[in-house]
């Protein structure tokens, strides 16, 4: 099974996958940008936020996610992998970019993917409250120090894309407990 963790920066995407780690060793878990040698350098490249046009910015995205996706995902079928990240973030923030079309994102995203999306996605989403209190404790990325209205507007797109979406999905609100949070994931995943 193909799982997705998503949602902006700071939502606990990733404390929540440790402890799913933590109670069931033998998930694969990985994350995009970064989650192969290549995503290394693209998410190096990516989160400088060097690039000028926002197309070679998706372009960047999308050769990481094919290259993690045949190396990671692919390469681990007969597994459960969870990763932190995925195909809605690439088209929330090309989204949130503007000038970029959904359907042509989708399309862009099933070439990536080899034509398979994943089997269920979990949506982290946060308030501007929390948001701001999370982000002042850590020092930001490129793609961070656009805004947190930005980030924001990249969390609007995802829950817009993934409500037109035909993928099994659950929303989990970032802003409750830990363990509250984990609960629900664990009931919904049913590893």
């Amino acid at each position: 099974m193909y799982i997705l963790f998503e949602g902006i920066d700071t939502c606990g995407k990733s404390t929540q996958i440790e402890l799913l780690k933590q109670k069931y060793p033998t998930l694969v878990t990985t994350h995009e940008p970064g989650g192969t040698t290549f995503g290394k350098q693209a998410r190096e490249i990516l989160l400088s936020d060097t690039l000028h046009s926002k197309r070679a910015e998706l372009l960047l995205f999308l050769a990481d996610r094919a290259e993690h996706y045949e190396e990671v995902v692919e390469a681990n079928k007969d597994n459960t992998v969870i990763s932190d990240r995925g195909f809605l973030s690439g088209i929330g923030y090309a989204l949130a970019n503007g000038d970029f079309d959904f359907e042509e994102l989708v399309s862009f995203n099933k070439f990536a993917l080899k034509g398979h999306f994943p089997d269920r996605i979990v949506l982290f989403i946060t308030n501007m409250k929390t948001l701001q209190q999370r982000t002042s404790e850590k020092k930001l990325d490129g793609i961070e120090l656009r805004g947190l209205e930005y980030l924001m507007s990249v969390q609007n797109k995802m829950q817009e894309s993934l409500q037109k979406l035909n993928i099994d999905y659950l929303e989990v609100d970032a802003t409750d407990i830990i363990e509250n949070i984990h609960q629900k994931i664990l009931s919904y995943l049913e590893l």
